[in-house]
């Protein structure tokens, strides 16, 4: 048990911890050039990459105190992608992220995770602010941050693209 990285869970999935056993599924997911067409330099990622990128996420919880959770279903434990916050060094702010194996899209689990991840940040970690950085091409992203109550408040460029600066701030009480 990891007690660094804290389990969520929401009405379909656990956000658990990245281990060595999602490891297969994590690095089928990334070699998949339509799940990694918005992320980073929008190249499909090796194994020896996909290994890099876990280890990267892994230590981000270290360095930073939160990152990204693996998203397994509750009912069979099968991961299905992952979701979470993070801040590389470079980055304007907290990134809400998320990714979907191709086999899990189109289910709901981006939103299911990303409000489970939203409420960790506000409840836990008390932040006032996270964004979502997306590719204008991005429509199913942009739609999610939307419904999300996330708010365009800027364009900038990031890693050679350009990405549209969604954010997000706690509910007010």
């Amino acid at each position: 048990m990891n007690t660094l990285i804290p389990t969520l869970h929401s009405p379909r999935l656990r956000l658990t911890a990245l281990t060595e056993q999602h490891f297969e599924a994590y690095a089928a997911m990334l070699e998949d050039p339509q799940s990694t067409r918005f992320i980073g330099d929008g190249q499909a990622l090796d194994r020896v990459n996909a290994w890099r990128s876990m280890a990267m996420l892994l230590g981000h919880w270290v360095l930073r105190g939160y990152g990204m959770w693996a998203l397994e279903r509750l009912d069979d434990g099968i991961f299905v992608g992952r979701a979470g916050l993070l801040k590389p060094e470079g980055w304007p702010d907290i990134e809400l992220g998320w990714m979907i194996a191709p086999e899990a899209r189109n289910q709901g689990y981006a939103g299911e995770a990303a409000t489970a991840v939203l409420d960790f940040a506000w409840q836990t970690l008390e932040l006032h602010r996270v964004v979502s950085l997306i590719r204008p091409e991005d429509a199913a992203s942009e739609h999610l941050a939307r419904r999300l109550h996330g708010e365009q408040v800027n364009t900038i460029d990031l890693c050679g693209r350009r990405v549209r600066v969604y954010a997000y701030h706690p509910p007010t009480r």
